[in-house]
C-alpha cells in the first residue's frame, strides 16, 4: 500500500496540480486509513462494506467530528479512483459510501462596534505608530470592506486596483476572477501606505501590494499573526482570524439589506447554498431582537 500512496500523491502533484498543503492533507488522511487496515490486516485491495462500516466506528470511537470523517472519506474516495485509473481495483467501493451529515456551524463574526474598535485600533493614545501601521490597518479594511480571503489579499498586484473606480480584480478558488470593491476609509489607507511602502521596498521592486521589510509579498500565515497581535492588544475576547473578517462583511451586508445574490459574488462563491448561511447569521439576530423587545413574546 505504501508505493500505492506515493504514486497516488505523485499524480495529485503532477497531474492535477494540485498544492502542498493539500497534498500533505490527503497523506495525513490516508494514513489514518492505513494504521487501521494495518491492525485489523485487512488487504487494501479486497474491501468490503464491513470493512468500511468498522473503519467509521473507529473514526467515531476515536471522537473524529462529522467534518474529519467526511474529509477523510472524500481523500479515500480519490485514493481509490486512482487505484482504478492504475488497473489495481474494478471498481471504488468509497463511492457507494455516504458522507455523514455536517454539523451545522454557524461562522464566527463581529459585532459592528468591534468591528469599528480594530479598525480605530491606531488611534488609541497608547498605541505607538510605526512604519508597519498603515499597511496593517490596510491588511484589515481590506479583509472586511471586499471580504476577500487572506489568500486573495496575498496576491492582490498594484495593476489589479482601479483606484478611480474604488475596485479590485480578485483571483479567487479555481481561478475565478471577480470585481470588489472599497470605501473612502480604505482609500485614504491606501494612500497613506503606498508612501510607507516605498520605504519598505527601499531599492527593490515588487508587484504585490502588501509587502515588508524582509519580503516583496507577505504570506497569509502573516497576515493572520499581524491580526492576532493587534486583537491581543485591544483585548478582544472573541477569536479572530482572517476569515472572521470575512464572515463580517457577508453579514453585516445581510443585516444592512443586501440580497443574497449580491452578496454571492462579492464573496466568490460558486453556489449560493454556501452563502446562505449568513441568512442563517441574520435570522438569529433578527430573533433575538424580538425577543428582547416583543411586550407578547
Amino acid at each position: 500500500m505504501e508505493d500505492s500512496i506515493k504514486k497516488f500523491l505523485s499524480y495529485l502533484y503532477a497531474e492535477l496540480n494540485y498544492s502542498p498543503n493539500t497534498i500533505s492533507s490527503y497523506e495525513i488522511e490516508i494514513k489514518k486509513y492505513q494504521r487501521f487496515i494495518k491492525e485489523k490486516h485487512i488487504n487494501y485491495l479486497e474491501l468490503n462494506k464491513d470493512n468500511i462500516r468498522n473503519y467509521l466506528k473507529y473514526l467515531d470511537n476515536k471522537k473524529y467530528k462529522n467534518s474529519s470523517i467526511s474529509k477523510n472519506l472524500s481523500a479515500l474516495r480519490s485514493f481509490y479512483n486512482f487505484l482504478v485509473i492504475q488497473g489495481k481495483i474494478g471498481k471504488n467501493i468509497f463511492n457507494s459510501i455516504h458522507n455523514p451529515k455536517l454539523e451545522k456551524k454557524l461562522p464566527n463574526f463581529l459585532s459592528e462596534i468591534d468591528m469599528e474598535n480594530i479598525l480605530e485600533y491606531s488611534e488609541n493614545k497608547n498605541f505607538k505608530k510605526d512604519i508597519y501601521t498603515n499597511r496593517n490597518l490596510l491588511i484589515m479594511e481590506l479583509l472586511y470592506d471586499t471580504g476577500c480571503r487572506a489568500s486573495e489579499l496575498t496576491n492582490i498586484k498594484l495593476k489589479n486596483i482601479d483606484f478611480n473606480d474604488r475596485s479590485i480584480r480578485i483571483m479567487g478558488k479555481g481561478s475565478k476572477e471577480r470585481i470588489v470593491y472599497y470605501g473612502e476609509y480604505t482609500e485614504q489607507t491606501i494612500k497613506l501606505y503606498l508612501k510607507d511602502r516605498v520605504e519598505l521596498l527601499k531599492n527593490q521592486s515588487s508587484d504585490y501590494l502588501l509587502v515588508s521589510k524582509t519580503t516583496l509579498k507577505l504570506t497569509t500565515r502573516r497576515i493572520a499573526q499581524i491580526i492576532d497581535e493587534i486583537i491581543k492588544q485591544l483585548a478582544i475576547k472573541n477569536n479572530v482570524t482572517p476569515h472572521t473578517f470575512r464572515h463580517s462583511f457577508a453579514t453585516h451586508l445581510l443585516n444592512h439589506g443586501a440580497d443574497l445574490r449580491s452578496v454571492q459574488e462579492l464573496l466568490g462563491h460558486s453556489s449560493l447554498s454556501t452563502t446562505q448561511i449568513y441568512t442563517h447569521v441574520s435570522n438569529e439576530r433578527l430573533r433575538n431582537v424580538y425577543l428582547k423587545t416583543h411586550p407578547r413574546k
